[in-house]
């Protein structure tokens, strides 16, 4: 189920829970009152934490890439990548960056690419071993353009920002539902062990998180599937549509060619297929980001 799930996003509500944990281990939850939830104190709170908790998975993105995939930074300095580096400060300047992407290559036999990073000025742009051995250049082009073109849009910012919107009403939520739930366990009882209990109410507090942020990534999927669209059209303007176009054509192809070990990171990838999953998808189908290309 997992496996077309953002690696940002699974990790984000990691970030989340352990948040809680922390801010109830250090007393911090104070908008339970005698009177019941303090509504106003509480959507301070989520907000605060939401927003700290998303922007800690933007500012590990990057490092958390490199790890995941095995990610090798090369230069021009190397001979066998020097081409690819090139090609991709050449992609950024006429895109107006003002500092130079990293550059990486990571082994896997899948045609794969992605680009991460908290900035526009401290981005990283991957490619696998896979995609260089089977494509050509003008398909290689068409694929860092688009790479490059999710990088001046600052997509991983944008989705950090929605992210923390989105963390900040799991959190909210999920306070509420577990107090609704407390109180309905306790019924008219005036008795301080009745109900969930302290420890109880804590522990279903993160369940009712994991499950909110879980519906919470139809929302994540649903505007980075825009943004691929976006980036497609930001590509063709880079590296000219015949480019794009060829690209896709080639990573549908090659859709097959899939590295099963590396199957839960499924979230970088740059295509999608459709099914029953297709709501939590990270990316249209090629198909239709194909057409909207020979729209344009």
């Amino acid at each position: 189920m997992f496996k077309r799930i953002m690696l940002f996003a699974v990790m984000n509500i990691l970030v989340v829970v352990t948040f809680s944990v922390i801010s109830n281990l250090l007393g911090l939850n104070h908008y339970i009152t005698a009177q019941g939830i303090d509504y106003q104190s509480l959507l301070v709170f989520c907000l605060l934490w939401g927003s700290v908790g998303s922007f800690v998975s933007l500012m590990l993105s990057k490092f958390m890439a490199k790890m995941a995939m095995g990610v090798k930074i090369v230069t021009t300095n190397d001979p066998n990548y020097a081409q690819i580096v090139s090609r991709v400060h050449q992609l950024a300047q006429a895109a107006g960056l003002q500092k130079m992407p990293e550059v990486g290559v990571y082994e896997s036999p899948e045609v794969n690419a992605f680009a991460t990073g908290p900035s526009k000025n401290n981005s990283l742009v991957a490619v696998s071993t896979g995609l260089l051995r089977h494509m050509n250049t003008n398909e290689v082009d068409g694929v860092l353009a688009h790479e490059i073109a999710h990088v001046k849009n600052g997509d991983m910012v944008t989705m950090a920002l929605l992210q923390g919107v989105i963390n900040a009403f799991v959190m909210f939520f999920a306070r509420i539902a577990a107090f609704a739930l407390n109180n309905f366990l306790r019924g008219n009882s005036d008795r301080e062990n009745s109900g969930l209990g302290h420890i109880g109410q804590y522990f279903v507090v993160i369940i009712f998180e994991i499950l909110f942020g879980f519906l919470g990534m139809f929302i994540l999927a649903y505007f980075s599937r825009y943004r691929e669209f976006r980036a497609d059209k930001g590509g063709a303007q880079l590296a000219g549509t015949n480019n794009m176009v060829a690209a896709l054509e080639k990573l549908k192809q090659n859709f097959s060619r899939v590295d099963d070990s590396v199957e839960n990171l499924r979230a970088m990838k740059i295509s999608s297929r459709k099914g029953l999953m297709n709501f939590l998808s990270t990316h249209p189908s090629l198909d239709d980001r194909i057409a909207a290309l020979r729209k344009m």
